[in-house]
C-alpha cells in the first residue's frame, strides 16, 4: 500500500497548494481534500458501483460522486427538504432518495437530471427505504407509523400497514427473501412478510430507540444499533434471523448514540466483522462473533458520524454531520495512534485511517 499512500499524499499536497491551505498536523497533511459533495450535513451514503457513491443531506441534493477520482458526477435536485436516506439497486443505475418532504424520488444516472418516478403518500418524514431483491418493489417506512409497499414501475402503493408508535427509523430487505426488517423509535425490531404485508416476528424490546439495522449477505444475521448517552445504551446487537429474537452478542464501547451498524464484506478466509459509527465521532470495527473491538478511529471535529457504506473489506465511506464524507481504509497495522486520524486497534490490531474527504 506504500505507493498508494504516497500517491494520495501527493494529491493532497497539490490540492492544498492550489487552495492556498497549509497542513496544520501530520494527520491532515495525509488526507486528500476533494471538492465537497454537499453544503451542510450528510444524512446517508451508499454505493452505486465500485467507484461511485450516492449521498443525501441537509442541502436537499442527491449527489453521485466518484470517490476514487475525487470528482462529482451528478447532483440531483428535486426534494424541498433534507434528504434522509438513499439506496441503489445493485447492478443498475437506479437511485432512490427519501426526504423530510414526505416523498421518495427515483432517479436514473443515465436518464438526465429529473426524477423518473415519485412515490407520495406518507404524512411525515420517510426514514426507511429498501428495494426488493428482484428490483420490482420498494418498501418505505415513516415516522407516521406507516409501512408501505410500492410497485416501482407504476409508483402505485400496493400495501399499507399502520402500527401504533411504530416510528420507523430504518428498513432492510433480507437478501434472497420475501422478508423485510425494520427498526423503530418504539425500541423494537419487526420482521415483515412482503407477500402478506404482516409482521411475522417482533423482537424483544431494547432499552433504547433502535436507530439502524443491516442484514448479513447470507441473510442469517441482523445487526441493530441503539441510541443512548454517557455509555448507557449506545450498543449494537447481533441477532440470529433463523431464530427470531435470539440475541447473539452485543458490541459495547461507544459513549453516545450508535447511529449506524453494518456488516463488512468478508474476504476468503477472513474474520467476519461489523462496523459501527457513533455520535461520539468514532468508528469501531468488531469481530462479529466474539464482539472484540478490533480497532477504533476517532474523527475529532467531525460531529456525529451518521452513516457507513462498506465498499469492500478494506474500504468504507463514512458520512458525518460536520466533516463531509470520509474515505476510510482498514488494514492490519502497527497500532500507532496518530492524532485524530489513525485508529488504535484492540486485539487484532487493525489500522484504520482516513485517506480522503469530500
Amino acid at each position: 500500500m506504500g505507493k498508494l499512500q504516497s500517491k494520495f499524499r501527493k494529491r493532497s499536497e497539490l490540492y492544498r497548494a492550489s487552495q492556498g491551505e497549509k497542513a496544520d498536523s501530520t494527520f491532515d497533511s495525509q488526507v486528500v481534500q476533494y471538492e465537497p459533495a454537499h453544503q451542510g450535513s450528510i444524512s446517508s451514503v451508499t454505493n452505486l458501483s465500485p467507484d461511485l457513491c450516492v449521498s443525501g443531506g441537509s442541502d436537499q441534493a442527491v449527489v453521485v460522486y466518484d470517490w476514487k477520482q475525487g470528482r462529482m458526477c451528478q447532483s440531483f435536485q428535486g426534494h424541498n427538504r433534507e434528504v434522509t436516506k438513499v439506496v441503489c439497486y445493485p447492478g443498475s443505475t437506479w437511485i432512490f432518495s427519501a426526504s423530510r418532504d414526505k416523498t421518495v424520488l427515483m432517479w436514473d444516472l443515465n436518464q438526465g437530471d429529473e426524477p423518473i418516478q415519485e412515490f407520495c403518500g406518507h404524512e411525515l418524514v420517510v426514514n426507511g427505504l429498501a428495494i426488493s431483491p428482484d428490483g420490482r418493489k420498494l418498501c418505505t417506512g415513516s415516522r407516521d407509523n406507516w409501512m408501505c409497499l410500492w410497485d416501482i414501475e407504476s409508483a402505485k402503493c400496493e400495501q399499507r400497514h399502520n402500527i401504533s408508535r411504530n416510528l420507523v427509523t430504518h428498513v432492510c430487505w433480507v437478501p434472497g427473501s420475501s422478508s423485510i426488517v425494520q427498526t423503530s423509535e418504539d425500541k423494537t425490531i419487526r420482521v415483515w412478510d412482503s407477500r402478506t404485508w404482516q409482521v411475522t416476528n417482533t423482537f424483544p424490546a431494547k432499552q433504547y430507540i433502535q436507530t439502524h439495522c443491516d442484514v448479513s449477505p447470507n441473510g442469517n444475521y441482523l445487526v441493530s444499533s441503539s441510541n443512548g448517552f454517557g455509555g448507557q445504551g449506545c450498543e449494537a446487537t447481533l441477532w440470529d434471523l433463523r431464530q427470531p429474537g435470539c440475541k447473539v452478542v452485543e458490541y459495547r464501547g461507544h459513549l453516545q448514540t450508535t447511529a449506524c451498524c453494518v456488516f463488512i464484506p468478508t474476504p476468503p478466509g477472513g474474520t467476519a466483522q461489523v462496523a459501527t459509527s457513533s455520535h461520539d465521532s468514532s468508528i469501531k470495527i468488531w469481530d462479529q462473533n466474539t464482539a472484540v473491538c478490533l480497532g477504533t478511529l476517532s474523527l475529532d471535529g467531525a460531529g456525529p458520524l451518521v452513516y457507513l457504506a462498506p465498499n469492500d473489506s478494506n474500504n468504507l465511506l463514512c458520512a458525518s454531520f460536520s466533516n463531509g464524507i470520509n474515505h476510510i481504509q482498514v488494514g492490519q497495522g502497527s497500532n500507532q495512534a496518530q492524532g485524530s486520524g489513525a485508529g488504535s486497534g484492540g486485539a487484532g490490531g487493525l489500522d484504520i485511517k482516513v485517506l480522503a474527504r469530500f
